[in-house]
């Protein structure tokens, strides 16, 4: 079966004219340019309320885009399908978007205790943890030569090191250590354990065939369910600032902006996941720091201020990144490796019960090719609904007084577009959104 699953990918390669790896490569970059993007109309929040309620409210806009997209894209007739073909995966689902609520939470503390030049590197050495686990649970790399296995740990230690060096670049002078650095650092480990396991649930869908826009329709339940509890029982329950947040109309577009930016972000790497694994395709989607920093420094002035050598950091951090990213993006599985990647599957496919072929089938976007994907008059609804809450937020939006350049934010407003268009279409054309 080893040699069929190979054959199989030769055959998509061949049919579509790009390769899996190189697809996987396009969605793990494009993943990074807009999760990068994700914290930047936060910015534009006001201080004075709770994380808890700041985390919240961009859930909020994280709910509304995923229930948009998978309906603009598939249908919720594709989505439904697809979900109760697979219905022990919804669980999983449900579990990554639990962990990923946690996690967020816990970088909202690490933040408040350490500041996010020292917190943002140490949680993004989840892709070190993904990495791990990929190895361990699916059998990832086993067989890769060792050329492509020190490309790959290579790659993730390069990446994992850039963002320590551009963490650091940020901080300018010192004010004495924190009072809680020691909780703010567990907190930062805590959410690297939390994203890096999260993975887990991702790989395991789609190893067994499960659309990525399918999964993230139930991961977001887990997600909204799990943050609406962590702010009841955290966070002053009824007397949350949350509340209060919720009536600011001004505030509250830019943060479901920013969680609208994020899923599509999170959508890339849920492909470059699917497509590249673990262990590629996370350290790709992670170089989302160096676009973060991108931001801070271009758009809102971040590095106005750094002295020779924090700049120096960011050059050498942006560098390490890059090397890192094209260590990754050139390590091609070989075909031993798609023979343990079946044997992952086959795992899989006799723990519950399901149809190899119809597994493969659907590795390719072919399980439901006989169905008609036709809109529906609720898909309908749906996107109505959802953009009516984006366009009325946004009328009432007002844009705090703070710093930014013009020209940056028009010019990294561009990259996003042409990394959306660009992957959308790779996308498209060759797995159909599969």
């Amino acid at each position: 079966m080893g040699i069929s699953n190979t054959s199989t990918v030769k055959k998509m390669e061949t049919r579509r004219g790009i390769s899996l790896h190189a697809l996987g490569v396009i969605c793990g970059l494009a993943a990074g340019v807009w999760l990068g993007a994700a914290e930047a109309p936060t910015k534009l929040v006001v201080a004075g309320f709770s994380p808890f309620a700041i985390s919240l409210c961009m859930v909020a806009g994280v709910f509304t885009a995923r229930w948009t997209f998978p309906t603009l894209l598939k249908g919720t007739a594709y989505v439904f399908s697809d979900l109760m073909a697979k219905k022990h995966l919804i669980v999983w689902a449900i579990l990554a978007g639990a962990l990923w609520a946690v996690a967020n939470t816990l970088t909202v503390f690490a933040v408040r205790d350490v500041g996010l030049a020292t917190a943002f590197p140490v949680w993004n050495t989840n892709s070190l943890i993904g990495l791990l686990w990929a190895r361990m649970l699916f059998r990832e790399l086993e067989g890769a030569s060792a050329r492509n296995i020190l490309k790959v740990v290579l790659g993730a230690v390069l990446i994992a090191s850039a963002a320590i060096m551009l963490g650091f670049s940020t901080i300018h002078g010192s004010s004495g250590a924190s009072p809680r650095a020691v909780q703010g650092l567990i907190a930062a480990i805590g959410a690297s354990l939390m994203w890096g396991t999260m993975y887990v649930p991702y790989r395991k869908a789609y190893i067994s065939g499960m659309n990525p826009l399918s999964f993230v329709t139930a991961f977001t339940i887990g997600e909204l369910g799990t943050m609406f509890a962590l702010t009841l029982c955290l966070d002053g329950g009824r007397k949350s600032s949350v509340f209060q947040l919720a009536h600011s109309q001004s505030l509250l577009f830019w943060l479901f902006l920013g969680g609208f930016v994020w899923v599509i972000g999170d959508l890339f790497q849920q492909f470059a996941t699917k497509y590249l694994g673990i262990g590629r395709g996370i350290p790709l989607s992670n170089t989302n720091q160096l676009w973060g920093l991108a931001w801070g420094a271009l758009v809102f002035g971040e590095l106005a201020t750094a002295d020779p050598r924090h700049k120096l950091l960011v050059l050498a951090g942006s560098v390490l990144m890059i090397l890192g990213a094209l260590a990754i993006s050139t390590a091609v599985a070989s075909s031993r490796e798609h023979v343990s990647h079946n044997t992952a599957l086959e795992r899989e496919c006799d723990r519950y019960g399901l149809d190899y072929l119809e597994v493969l089938a659907a590795q390719r976007g072919e399980e439901f090719g006989n169905r008609n994907e036709r809109r529906r008059w609720w898909d309908v609804v749906i996107v109505a609904v959802a953009t009516g809450v984006f366009l009325w937020l946004g009328v009432h939006a007002k844009i705090p007084p703070i710093y930014m350049n013009g020209r940056w934010l028009a010019a990294l407003g561009g990259v996003l577009l042409l990394a959306l268009a660009g992957a959308g279409f790779s996308l498209w054309r060759c797995t159909k959104f599969c």
